[in-house]
């Protein structure tokens, strides 16, 4: 009995093993405790330093677009030591075996990879371009007494290229950032940062081909000759316009001259194609797209255009040049604005108010010889280049003319280089076919003038398309709508001049519109159907370098309109991808609006 008290106290308070045991415990749990607080302390740091960096990334596009570099160079420090900070914080022993913790291990992962994408950018790409922008801005292209200084842009270069792959590396880093398990406030800071990182690095990858390309293209390493093709809207090619007029630029260490002026006209008919035409362009376009330089742009590909134009000029002047541009004459309307109202040798005053329709309409009422209406295109051409080669512009303006016909489809730059070409490949300049992704399927509508007019002035375009998944097998059926309308007044036939309504000299009558519309698909696609006015109708189908293609004529006149529908069947992989039309920029370019449809009847047929 003596001995029950002192079991039962050893029951309580346990052996030596027992108390190591609690001990242990305690001491894993107090570990944990300082873990989580730690880790705690140093998360809520960590989001200040990062907030304040993205509050910083802000700032300074807004400092670089108001060309404030002083400011911007100084807001790129702070912003890489906010960054440091946030990768430091988040990078210690305990955050990493933290980010194994069931449930919250998921969000500290993402914020340590948030952080880590953060400060490379702030270290790789920031720093770089911090060190040179003082040299390089907007006011770098604006030559000065007829030169643009291309040393800026020379020493960049290196910078710009860094910075250029270090988005991309960032943007692809982002896009892999799981988030599948993270609450959303993390969630929400990772879609930002995605959204960020992508924008920054189209942008900035989009600086480095301009800042790479520009200096030899100017003739920094020798001198360089280029076609400016001025095409004319007012009768439309699938590529822009017309080629009205053709002008040869010479540039040389930064100088840009304008050297030789041509028409179309000039340009005898050729026997054959100039150069050797794929089956494909031949059997949509013909063999004239080879023949005739007013013909070069019937096919959407820049790149062939430029080529035959480029050997139609050499077969013409014994002179190879080095590149093709190609601009109309709204991007001409464009400029205008940044350099302000130009005066003719006709007296004429050019405004970006009144350029398309003192170019493209009333010309042809004020000069009946289609000899003085070349003379005119070439004196206005050669004043707005004479003022921007001076330096006689709004710099921010002129970047933002130059961008906005880009954009549009209205300016396009080839390169007979081919390291060059592949920088101005996936640009806007570069005149492409369609193009898909999982993100985005392109689909494409071109137009070609049919009566050999200059009616296309009175020709109004809309475009709409839609896609949706309604096959079982997950492929997508996409539909594009066409609407064309001929705006010219009733009495078009007799108050227009001849040769605007062409007379029907071509068979088409006076007042009417005749147009060949060709709606491109994304490669592999399939070919569905087709309706006109709600009404099946039979199309000729192709195909253009891998890409389906329906093209149709209509006719239309002062008033009437018709609105054309396709449809095409998918690949499952991009089912997910958005959908958006390019299309011939006519006189007018509106906006592609989307389009809905039955799963049932995608093109419905009365």
């Amino acid at each position: 009995m003596s001995d029950q008290p002192e079991s039962r106290r050893a029951a309580v308070t346990g052996g030596p093993r027992t108390r190591v045991a609690l001990w242990s415990v305690l001491a894993v749990v107090l570990f944990l405790i300082l873990a989580v607080a730690w880790v705690g302390v140093r998360g809520v740091l960590a989001k200040g330093h990062l907030e304040r960096a993205v509050a910083d990334v802000g700032t300074l596009r807004s400092q670089l677009a108001d060309a404030n570099t002083s400011a911007a160079q100084q807001t790129a420090t702070r912003l890489e030591d906010e960054a440091s900070a946030a990768r430091s914080l988040t990078s210690d022993p305990v955050w990493g075996a933290a980010q194994f913790v069931p449930f919250f291990g998921t969000n500290l992962r993402a914020v340590r990879e948030i952080a880590v994408i953060v400060d490379d950018v702030a270290e790789g790409a920031v720093r770089p371009v911090a060190g040179v922008v003082g040299g390089l801005g907007v006011d770098s292209f604006a030559p000065k007494d007829g030169k643009v200084d291309l040393a800026p842009l020379v020493k960049a270069q290196p910078a710009v290229a860094q910075a250029a792959q270090t988005l991309a590396v960032a943007d692809r880093d982002a896009q892999s950032i799981d988030t599948s398990g993270t609450l959303s406030p993390v969630t929400s800071a990772t879609d930002q940062l995605r959204n960020a990182v992508q924008s920054a690095s189209v942008q900035v990858d989009t600086a480095n081909r301009v800042v790479q390309l520009a200096p030899a293209m100017l003739g920094n390493d020798g001198g360089r000759n280029y076609l400016l093709l001025f095409q004319n809207n007012a009768e439309l090619r699938a590529g822009g316009g017309i080629p009205g007029a053709v002008a040869l630029l010479e540039a040389r260490d930064g100088f840009v001259s304008l050297t030789g002026l041509a028409s179309s006209a000039d340009f005898e008919k050729q026997e054959s194609s100039v150069l050797p035409l794929d089956p494909d362009t031949r059997g949509l376009y013909g063999d004239i797209t080879g023949q005739y330089m007013q013909d070069v742009s019937l096919t959407p590909r820049f790149e062939v255009t430029a080529q035959l134009a480029r050997e139609m000029w050499k077969r013409k002047f014994g002179q190879e040049v080095d590149g093709v541009f190609a601009m109309d004459p709204v991007t001409l309307s464009y400029v205008l604005r940044a350099t302000g109202p130009v005066q003719l040798a006709t007296g004429d005053t050019l405004t970006a108010d009144n350029a398309v329709q003192l170019l493209l309409s009333d010309v042809y009422t004020k000069y009946s010889d289609p000899a003085v209406q070349d003379a005119f295109f070439a004196s206005a051409a050669s004043a707005v280049f004479d003022k921007v080669s001076s330096g006689g512009f709004d710099a921010k303006r002129f970047i933002g003319a130059l961008t906005q016909g880009a954009d549009e489809g209205r300016l396009r730059l080839w390169s007979a280089s081919d390291d060059e070409q592949q920088r101005l490949d996936g640009t806007a300049l570069a005149g492409e076919l369609p193009t898909a992704s999982r993100e985005t399927r392109q689909f494409g509508v071109y137009l070609n003038d049919g009566t050999g007019s200059k009616m296309d002035y009175y020709l109004d375009k809309t475009v709409s398309v839609g896609s949706s998944v309604c096959r079982q097998d997950g492929r997508p059926t996409s539909v594009v709508q066409v609407t064309l309308k001929n705006t010219a007044p009733a009495d078009a036939a007799t108050s227009l001049p001849r040769y605007v309504t062409g007379g029907g000299d071509f068979g088409t009558e006076p007042g009417k519109i005749k147009t060949l519309v060709a709606v491109y698909a994304p490669e592999n696609a399939i070919y569905l159907g087709s309706t006109q006015d709600g009404k099946q109708v039979g199309v000729q189908t192709a195909t253009d370098g891998g890409h389906p293609v329906a093209q149709l004529q209509t006719l239309l006149g002062p008033g009437e309109s018709t609105t054309f529908r396709v449809a095409y069947l998918g690949d499952a992989k991009f089912a997910n991808a958005g959908v958006e039309a390019i299309s011939t920029p006519g006189v007018k370019q509106g906006k592609v609006e989307p389009l809905r449809f039955e799963c049932k009847d995608p093109i419905p047929a009365g």
